[in-house]
């Protein structure tokens, strides 16, 4: 959730302060071109996120194979998850900012929150409901075809869903006069 709290904001605010857009339509590319620019950067920071936490949950799961978690454990069911929780932001987030792409604001508020939504039903189900609590971290968090699974899934939906956001954001670029 540090991505879209802070990254994101920082990243929006400082194309926004150094007046990006006017910059780079100064310069001999197309408006699809700066859509995909700035979605790879998205795309990218959120990789970079996710790899570097993935190796920290790893070792956190090397230290202490025996902790008993309350939310997700770190194995690759939760980071499907995680790339689910991304899509999420990434079609509302990009498709919603580049309606004008001036305020940054507005798609941030929504992704997130609908994000988090996500991420709060997600945990939720997983205590509430002893099945989902045991693929997460009982004997189903052993069981690596279910786990790899829903990871591949979260994948699938992450690609999806960044690149159904990526098409509408440049339908809806090519509107705008700058």
């Amino acid at each position: 959730m540090y991505f879209y709290w802070v990254t994101i904001p920082n990243v929006f605010g400082a194309y926004k302060a150094q007046n990006d857009l006017i910059f780079t339509t100064m310069m001999p590319v197309t408006k699809k071109d700066i859509v995909r620019a700035r979605v790879t950067v998205i795309v990218i920071l959120e990789l970079l996120h996710i790899v570097i936490a993935m190796i920290f949950g790893m070792i956190t799961l090397r230290l202490y194979p025996n902790m008993h978690y309350h939310f997700f454990a770190p194995h690759m069911g939760f980071w499907g998850l995680v790339f689910i929780m991304l899509a999420i932001f990434n079609i509302l987030f990009i498709s919603m900012y580049y309606k004008t792409s001036y305020t940054f604001g507005k798609a941030t508020l929504v992704s997130i929150t609908a994000a988090m939504l996500f991420a709060v039903a997600a945990q939720w189900l997983g205590i509430q409901n002893s099945f989902v609590s045991d693929i997460f971290n009982g004997s189903g968090a052993d069981n690596v075809v279910l786990q790899t699974s829903i990871m591949i899934v979260g994948i699938l939906i992450f690609i999806a869903f960044t690149v159904i956001g990526y098409q509408i954001a440049v339908k809806r670029f090519l509107k705008v006069e700058i």
